[in-house]
């Protein structure tokens, strides 16, 4: 029972939540998940099952894709539906699909951004959204994201969808690197067009290579769980790590990995992590190529764990 699940994660619970189903549908207590959810997002939540849970630290850092919809006319506390609005709602039916367009291109590339009151983030040994609900602000130094792609989408009627109260929604697809806040992105989108904006939806649609269309919902693991079949869900601990390059062991370099022992190598980068497998592509560990090159060091050691 070692590997990953990729799960499309439904609204309305937390990615702890998922966790404890897993955990039960799985009867293990060894679970964790890579990179956290809002609970009213949606979408690929990659969760990790025993040995594999030794993973996660490799996978936090992949890159994200995201469908969001943002709406234009009032910003809120918490930079998303869920808070409460800090302004009064403005009038945003004259803008226009172009000023959007410009927008969302002028926040492409790497930038910094400040991460929001209401996050998971820890300041002081004291998570944000701690502090904020006491009502207290603390000063955030900016952290250094890449955006690679930001578009407006169709949403079949045109792209931008006028409300009741006159403010604007649109939706928009995002690939970025992971320490991105979306919700945040749709705040300052909504600043720079001079309208205040909060996020109203959120859809992860892929964590690296981990697709949305590779996901299963927590409904079908549990039913595959309650007729035995728990385990095909899940991804091997190989390719959950597919994204670093591997590195195939002969039998004798595969026990000296198992101990904790360097193997020897030549043309791989160094300083990178790479998958060390044996000859049947069972991950025995996760190592680090030598900064100086020549050998390989184990970091993450699966077999035995």
């Amino acid at each position: 029972m070692d590997g990953s699940l990729i799960i499309d994660k439904p609204a309305g619970i937390t990615s702890h939540d998922v966790v404890a189903r897993v955990r039960r549908a799985f009867k293990i207590k060894r679970v964790g998940h890579a990179g956290t959810l809002d609970p009213f997002a949606t979408g690929v939540l990659v969760v990790c099952v025993g040995a594999a849970t030794r993973l996660v630290q490799h996978l936090v850092g992949l890159d994200k894709e995201y469908l969001a919809t943002v709406r234009l006319g009032f910003a809120t506390t918490t930079q998303d539906l869920t808070g409460e609005p800090i302004s009064e709602t403005r009038d945003a039916q004259t803008i226009t699909q172009q000023e959007v367009r410009s927008a969302l291109t002028e926040f492409t590339g790497e930038q910094r951004q400040t991460p929001p009151m209401f996050s998971a983030k820890k300041i002081g040994g004291r998570k944000l959204y701690e502090l904020a609900r006491l009502g207290e602000t603390v000063e955030r130094e900016p952290v250094a994201i890449s955006i690679y792609s930001v578009e407006l989408m169709d949403r079949g009627d045109g792209p931008l969808l006028l409300r009741d109260d006159c403010t604007v929604e649109f939706n928009m697809r995002v690939r970025c690197s992971s320490g991105t806040y979306i919700r945040t992105l749709a705040n300052d989108l909504g600043e720079r067009l001079g309208y205040g904006g909060h996020l109203t939806a959120l859809r992860r649609t892929r964590v690296g290579e981990f697709e949305i269309a590779r996901s299963i919902t927590l409904e079908e693991l549990e039913a595959r769980a309650a007729s035995g079949d728990a385990a095909s869900a899940l991804v091997s601990p190989s390719a959950t790590a597919g994204h670093l390059a591997r590195v195939v062991l002969t039998d004798e370099e595969a026990a000296r990995v198992m101990h904790g022992r360097e193997v020897y190598t030549d043309g791989l980068e160094p300083g990178a992590f790479v998958r060390l497998c044996d000859q049947n592509d069972n991950l025995i560990a996760v190592g680090q190529v030598a900064h100086d090159g020549g050998v390989i060091r184990p970091r993450t050691v699966l077999c035995g764990a």
